[in-house]
C-alpha cells in the first residue's frame, strides 16, 4: 500500500456551486465555542479531537449545523473515519433544500463511499458511491466530475459498458481544458487502466514556459520529486536527483521536480546555481494543487509512475534508491515505443 497517496484526490471535493460548501455554521452560542475548539484542534493537526467536538457542536445545534457536517467529511477522511464522514454526508442530503445543494451533498457523500471503497477495496462501498454519484446526476445532470467518477467506480464493479457511457458523457459536458479529458478518452481505449492505481492526472505550466500534462506523457515513466530549497533532506537527496536525469537522458523517462517554495526569485536562484536541468514547476507549499493531488504532507517525497500512468513507488525521506524500479519501467516504456515499428514493418 503507497504511504499517503489517495486517488481521488482534490478534483472530488470540487462543488458543484461552491456556494453551498460554505455551509451555515452553528447558531446556538454553545454550538458556536465547541465549533471554534474544534477548529482550534484541527489547526493543532488532532483531528480526531476536532471531529469529536464538531459532532458535539452539530448536536447542540439541532444537528442541522453544515459547516459542522462539512468539516467533519473533510477531517474524516484525513484520517480514514469514514463512519463519521458518512454520517456528516447523509445529514447534509436530509437538510438539501434545492437541487444544487442536494447534488453536492450525494457529490459529498458518494466521495466518502469511494474513498472508503479504494482504502480498503471494498465492493459494495463502490456500489454505494455508483449509487450517490447517480443521484448527484439526477439532482444536476451536468456535473462532468460525477460522470468521471462513477465511471472509474462502474469499472471496478466490472460494469465495462456502463462504465464507458459515463466516460463518453463526461467528454460531452466537461470543459475543454479540463485535465481528466485524456484521461477519460485512455480509459474508454483501455478500460483495465480504470482499475489501476492511476496517479492523479494534472496540467501544470513549467519554469522554462512549457505546458505538460501527466496523460500527454504516456509512453514515458515519470519520475516526481517533491522539494524544497528550505529542506536540508531535499538538498541531500538532490545529487540523486541529478545522477538520474543525466544518466537516463535518453531514455523515455521524464524527471519533474516540484518545488514547494513560497520565493519564486530564491527557487529559480537555487535551480540555476544548482545546475537543475531537467523539468521544475513550483507549487507554493503543502496546499499546492499538485501537492494536494498527490497527498504530499513531507518532503522530499517521490512518486515514481509507469509508462501506463500506474503510481508503481512512493518514497519519503532521502535514501530513495530509485535506479533499479526505474530500469525495470523503463524495458516496458522501450517496448511501448518500440511497438508501433514493429507493425508498421509487419503493415509493410
Amino acid at each position: 500500500m503507497f504511504r499517503s497517496f489517495v486517488v481521488f484526490a482534490t478534483v472530488l471535493l470540487a462543488v458543484i456551486d461552491a456556494g453551498a460548501q460554505e455551509g451555515r455554521g452553528p447558531s446556538d452560542p454553545k454550538a458556536q465555542k465547541t465549533y471554534q475548539e474544534a477548529l482550534e484542534w484541527a489547526h493543532r493537526g488532532a483531528y480526531g479531537a476536532a471531529i469529536d467536538s464538531l459532532k458535539k457542536a452539530d448536536k447542540q445545534d439541532g444537528e442541522h449545523c453544515e459547516a459542522c457536517a462539512h468539516r467533519i467529511i473533510e477531517y474524516g477522511l484525513k484520517v480514514g473515519d469514514f463512519k463519521a464522514a458518512d454520517a456528516a454526508a447523509q445529514q447534509l442530503i436530509a437538510d438539501a433544500k434545492e437541487p444544487r445543494q442536494l447534488a453536492a451533498a450525494h457529490m459529498e457523500r458518494a466521495t466518502v463511499q469511494y474513498r472508503e471503497a479504494t482504502a480498503r477495496n471494498k465492493m459494495d462501498c463502490y456500489a454505494e458511491a455508483d449509487r450517490e454519484f447517480r443521484a448527484t446526476l439526477t439532482a444536476w445532470p451536468n456535473a462532468p466530475t460525477a460522470c468521471f467518477f462513477d465511471g472509474i467506480v462502474l469499472a471496478h464493479l466490472n460494469r465495462d459498458a456502463e462504465a464507458k457511457a459515463a466516460f463518453a458523457k463526461y467528454l460531452e459536458i466537461a470543459p475543454r481544458d479540463a485535465s481528466e479529458r485524456q484521461r477519460a478518452e485512455r480509459y474508454l481505449e483501455n478500460m483495465d487502466l480504470a482499475r489501476a492505481r492511476m496517479a492523479p492526472a494534472f496540467s501544470i505550466t513549467t519554469m522554462d514556459g512549457r505546458p505538460i500534462s501527466l496523460d500527454a506523457l504516456a509512453g514515458k515513466v515519470v519520475l516526481i520529486d517533491f522539494w524544497a530549497t528550505w529542506c536540508g533532506p531535499c538538498r541531500e537527496s538532490l545529487p540523486k536527483i541529478r545522477d538520474i536525469a543525466q544518466k537516463f537522458a535518453n531514455e523515455p523517462l521524464v524527471v519533474l521536480s516540484v518545488s514547494l517554495d513560497s520565493d519564486e526569485a530564491k527557487w529559480k536562484d537555487f535551480v540555476a546555481k544548482n545546475q537543475m536541468t531537467w523539468l521544475q514547476y513550483r507549487d507554493g507549499g503543502f496546499e499546492g494543487s499538485v501537492s494536494r493531488l498527490f497527498g504530499v504532507t513531507e518532503i522530499p517525497h517521490t512518486f515514481t509512475i509507469d509508462a501506463d500512468g500506474v503510481l508503481q513507488e512512493e518514497h519519503v525521506g532521502s535514501d530513495a534508491n530509485f535506479q533499479g524500479r526505474l530500469k525495470k519501467l523503463l524495458v516496458r516504456a522501450r517496448q511501448l515505443q518500440e511497438a508501433p515499428q514493429v507493425a508498421g514493418k509487419a503493415g509493410a
